[in-house]
């Protein structure tokens, strides 16, 4: 007997066993299925469709799941956090997949996702606002994660953190200035 699931109900899996994907989020399974997923307790909502289910962790990185009167066993299942890499086994069966959260998907919108950083050049506003605080000087060294600069928008402090390791050349902001979304910030070493 031959095991066939859809692919939606691969993503129900992924909903619950995403630890820090709790809300909504995209899943790309094995590069070929793209789903939007929304989670709220004991059920979620693929691509705008409500499926119930039932979820049992049996121990570390193994679940039994009942979904539309069938049972799955998921093992072996492994997450990358960092880099949203998520493989697991349903019934025997490897999978692999990728997870956005919507951070994840707000930062990639806002030109600020992963492959938009490789090479660390410079900062611009994500958004229209206003310079709070500018937490750098030119020459200093920063790290990945150092708060840069605080932009208010929309009424919210916005902490702008450096996406890599890099020396400070330029500060094109002073405190109290107004910027434009993509206006460039500041500028990195090459």
């Amino acid at each position: 007997m031959k095991f066939v699931i859809s692919p939606q109900r691969y993503s129900v899996y992924l909903a619950q066993i995403c630890p820090k994907s709790r809300h909504m989020f995209k899943i790309n399974i094995n590069d070929n299925a793209l789903f939007n997923i929304q989670q709220d307790d004991n059920q979620v909502v693929i691509n705008g469709k409500v499926h119930q289910w039932d979820l049992l962790p049996i121990h570390s990185g193994s679940f039994h799941i009942i979904l539309i009167n069938k049972s799955f066993l998921i093992e072996n299942v492994h997450f990358d956090q960092a880099s949203g890499q998520l493989s697991f086994e349903i019934n025997q069966k490897k999978f692999t997949a990728r997870a956005e959260d919507e951070l994840k998907q707000l930062l990639k919108q806002l030109g600020m996702g992963a492959e938009s950083i490789s090479k660390l050049n410079e900062i611009k506003a994500p958004m229209p606002g206003l310079i709070l605080d500018i937490d750098v000087q030119e020459g200093q060294e920063v790290k990945k994660g150092d708060i840069l600069l605080i932009l208010e928008a929309m009424k919210m402090e916005n902490a702008i953190k450096s996406p890599g390791d890099g020396t400070i050349s330029k500060i094109n902001i002073t405190k109290g200035d107004s910027v434009e979304k993509n206006q460039q910030l500041i500028e990195f070493a090459p």
